[in-house]
């Protein structure tokens, strides 16, 4: 009980980790960097967290991909 604090805050670290390592892995299978995948969807007002963006990688691979080309185009217009 007495790391009970630290504990809750770690885990919190750690999801987001796996959700970063699940979209990088997604983007270089998409031809992509995950930095560039990122700055792209900013750019073009893309508003997801990195939680959802995850679950799309690993799930719906048609919507990940349109977000891919989005940000692609995004990235490669600036």
């Amino acid at each position: 009980m007495r790391y009970g604090f630290v504990g809750r805050r770690r885990k919190k670290r750690d999801f987001r980790s796996l959700w970063i390592i699940r979209i990088g892995a997604a983007c270089r299978a998409a031809e992509i960097s995950y930095s560039k995948f990122i700055s792209g969807l900013k750019k073009s007002g893309i508003d997801l967290n990195r939680k959802i963006l995850a679950d799309m990688a690993a799930n719906d691979a048609t919507a990940f991909a349109a977000l891919v080309q989005t940000a692609k185009a995004a990235h490669a217009g600036s």
